[in-house]
């Protein structure tokens, strides 16, 4: 599919995906509702769009496939599922986003407005930011019943991880204005990333993004500095995160709880948040051990779960909290392999490739793979849309800047 063969029908679809995509990640921070009309409207404008040339060639490449076969292999587990048809079968759609990261792939390697979603995305949770202050200042605007504790929609998890996003994001495009000589661009933007960290460490602390943001910080001094750079970033930061520690009794309630909800849980068999996490992966390693190749078939976890607590609602999940536990008791082995070798050809698809758009897709890949050592994020609504459009977003991007230098063409500095 390339854009100056397109019929004129067909070009005005392409834009009117171009159109919902940019709005589909202006959505993602706010509504889950919203959220999904817009997929579906994606789909149905881009779809009269593909040209199977370009689609074969899509998935002939190692991100695309891989995403296919985990796709395939959640169908296939609905046959030998112990699970019921219903249950299976929603087990199934949890993978079904997968598939449109091949498609993202297609479309985004012809479009030119990519840089449009993430900035969509990143203007998006700039506003979420500033309401997030507002809530921290007035609470309880007009009476009106919002969340507290400066998370105006959804939860901490959700908010954190895309502040953490943007403030990468953000920070990355400061150094490159700075070598541009846009100072005063560069200024602002450090500003709104550091606005985005203090949220997160002073407002709406997740301990998942805890985790996650040092090992980004890793990631963003080896890609800016080098091995030297890193290690200087990492002082940095450890300094910072003394300063921090010190100034911020949330980021120190939010630690020192770790320890006292394992002792409840340890104790006095209550269901704290830490106590039920290291339950859900006691009992998923068991499960995982009685089948061990195959798993026990899409849908299968809620299932497990009620048998294994005989009753007690407050201990059964269809979340074990981990995104190869959750693979691992559906489709065992096989499902594991499939799930780290998409995590690995997506990383793979950016890394060693310049400019900004690769860096959002690696801190897209990385920030997933560590957060999903706690959380099932592939399989959570808001996380696992920001992962599908940020992967298939950038990675048609990349795509498209190969194709050029394949083709000879003349480009400037990549973005």
């Amino acid at each position: 599919m390339i854009s100056g063969t397109l019929k004129p029908y067909q070009a005005k679809l392409s834009q009117t995906a171009d159109a919902l995509a940019i709005a589909l990640a202006a959505s993602l921070p706010w509504s889950t509702s919203a959220s999904g009309i817009l997929v579906g409207l994606w789909l149905l404008a881009f779809l009269p769009t593909i040209d199977l040339a370009g689609l074969r060639r899509t998935l002939s490449i190692p991100a695309a496939a891989v995403a296919i076969i985990l796709v395939v292999l959640a169908a296939l587990g609905m046959l030998w599922s112990e699970a019921s048809w219903a249950p299976a079968f929603q087990g199934f759609t949890q993978f079904l986003k997968l598939l449109l990261i091949p498609l993202f792939f297609v479309h985004f390697r012809q479009s030119e407005r990519g840089l449009w979603v993430f900035g969509a995305f990143l203007i998006s949770c700039a506003l979420l930011l500033i309401a997030s202050l507002i809530l921290v200042a007035w609470p309880r605007p007009f009476g009106w019943p919002l969340n507290t504790h400066g998370i105006p929609v959804k939860d901490r998890i959700v908010q954190s991880g895309e502040f953490v996003l943007c403030a990468f994001g953000a920070l990355y495009l400061a150094l490159e204005f700075v070598r541009a000589g846009r100072r005063w661009a560069a200024m602002g933007l450090a500003a709104l990333s550091g606005a985005f960290f203090a949220n997160v460490l002073y407002i709406a602390a997740s301990r998942t993004s805890l985790v996650v943001i040092p090992v980004l910080l890793i990631f963003f001094g080896l890609r800016r500095f080098g091995w030297k750079g890193a290690f200087a970033l990492i002082a940095t930061g450890a300094v910072l995160a003394a300063a921090i520690w010190i100034s911020s009794p949330h980021l120190r309630e939010r630690i020192s709880d770790i320890s006292k909800e394992v002792q409840a849980y340890d104790t006095e068999r209550e269901a704290t948040s830490a106590g039920l996490r290291i339950d859900y992966w006691t009992k998923a390693v068991g499960f995982i051990k009685d089948a061990p190749v195959i798993g026990h078939g899409t849908g299968t976890i809620r299932q497990l779960f009620e048998r294994a607590t005989a009753g007690a609602r407050e201990w059964q999940t269809a979340n074990p909290h981990n995104q190869t536990l959750a693979v691992g008791i559906q489709l065992g082995m096989i499902g594991i392999v499939a799930l780290w070798a998409l995590w690995l050809s997506h990383f793979l698809l950016f890394r060693g490739e310049a400019g900004l758009i690769a860096w959002i897709g690696e801190i897209v890949v990385v920030q997933n793979i560590v957060s999903s050592l706690f959380n099932s994020h592939l399989f959570d609504f808001t996380q696992g849309w920001i992962y599908v459009i940020g992967v298939g977003v950038a990675g048609g991007m990349i795509l498209r800047r190969r194709a050029a230098a394949e083709s000879g063409v003349d480009s400037q500095r990549p973005l």
